[in-house]
């Protein structure tokens, strides 16, 4: 007779904490002004001005922008002050900065409210896989929020996790 096969994975206390459960759906956006720029380097205020007032905003309803400047350009604050002004009856939300820094903020904003109570003494392990593009930042946001409540703390993936924490 053939012994039967029990998945310990499945009858284990592990529970899994998915950071790809809180990617905020929508369209991400690396806005680079470099374009917009004399020789990509010089921004001439004038034609600057022109630029924005002729652009259609209207094609970032719904989305998340991160606007840069892929040259070495001095650009003023200013700029991308002023590009904020026709961003935000748009865009859900808009930085200067890089796609990473974009997810990093969206899931810094996600997670400073996000009740985690029912994982209070409980043995956790934080996802290390996703699809989604999470940040690492978000990886080390998410101890803050766990390491106070949980008995214990652990990385990966259930048949090969790396411990973090153990509550004494």
């Amino acid at each position: 007779m053939a012994e039967e096969i029990i998945n310990r994975v499945a009858e284990s206390k592990l529970v899994t904490f998915n950071l790809e459960d809180y990617y905020l759906p929508g369209k991400r956006v690396l806005f680079d002004i470099s374009e917009w720029l004399l020789e990509g380097f010089i921004l001439k205020e004038k034609e600057f001005r022109a630029r924005v007032a002729e652009h259609d905003w209207a094609k970032y309803k719904d989305s998340y922008v991160a606007l840069h400047c892929s040259t070495d350009a001095i650009v003023p604050g200013w700029a991308y002050m002023l590009l904020a002004t026709y961003l935000n009856p748009y865009a859900n939300r808009y930085i200067q900065g890089s796609l990473e820094d974009l997810e990093t903020l969206l899931y810094t904003e996600t997670l400073k409210d996000l009740d985690v109570s029912e994982l209070k003494d409980k043995f956790v392990i934080v996802k290390g896989c996703s699809n989604k593009p999470v940040p690492p930042n978000a990886y080390v946001l998410i101890i803050g929020k766990l390491q106070p409540i949980v008995k214990s703390l652990m990385y990966g993936e259930a048949c090969s996790s790396v411990p973090l924490y153990k509550r004494k």
